[in-house]
């Protein structure tokens, strides 16, 4: 699977303290897309998919992590391989948030009805369609647009998802391999204007390994 990055501990994409996973490459190019860096994916981003579970069991069993975020990018225009490394960590995980430019009702013509209902077996919670930046507005909690649509699969976790959107929009920034990585979504002259915040914390990325506490982020 092609996988830019892995930070943890996230608490701007969704409620706690959460493992947050970037994919590489979208063709959806939307305009002002706040992450058009990973629009394009290369050799470097490729990476085994049992070892990308790995990790992800790993910080689940050393850190205690079991809330999991999995954005991009689109990560389901890797369709497979995200299933396959949900079906790894899924019972490590019991609030796996994903995000994906497609609406449900693209993912059930374009992958098949099948590939719909295994999804839905191991995601929680779905937000989905494309973003518009004409509508990107605060209100817009958790997403990017007010068009996109929060999808609860597991009405138990519905609860603690709706007092974290009444806390509204949250940026967080870690520092990777240098350079700051703003994690959360932002309101529109902070995407136009590329400002940053938040508070830093993490380092930088290199070589996979658990984090410590002052360690937040890792490259897959």
């Amino acid at each position: 699977m092609f996988l830019e990055r892995v930070i943890y501990p996230v608490t701007t994409l969704g409620p706690g303290s959460r493992v947050a996973l970037w994919t590489s490459g979208c063709t959806k190019h939307c305009e002002g897309c706040a992450n058009p860096e990973l629009w394009v994916h290369s050799d470097r981003q490729l990476f085994d998919v049992r070892s990308v579970a790995e990790i992800l069991r790993s910080m689940s069993d050393e850190q205690g992590a079991h809330r999991l975020t999995i954005t991009g990018g689109d990560p389901l225009e890797q369709p497979e391989d995200i299933l396959s490394l949900l079906e790894a960590v899924r019972p490590d995980y019991d609030d796996v948030l994903l995000y994906t430019g497609y609406r449900i009702e693209e993912l059930g013509q374009i992958l098949g009805e099948g590939y719909l209902s295994r999804l839905r077996d191991l995601v929680d919670v779905l937000i989905d369609g494309r973003y518009v930046e004409e509508l990107n507005v605060p209100e817009a909690v958790l997403r990017g647009s007010l068009n996109q649509r929060i999808v609860f699969f597991n009405e138990g976790l519905r609860s603690a998802y709706e007092s974290y959107l009444k806390e509204g929009r949250q940026v967080q920034n870690f520092v990777c391999d240098g350079v700051v990585v703003s994690v959360g979504i932002h309101n529109l002259p902070d995407v136009r204007n590329g400002r940053d915040d938040g508070h830093l914390v993490g380092v930088g990325l290199g070589e996979v390994s658990s984090p410590t506490q002052e360690e937040g982020a890792l490259h897959g």
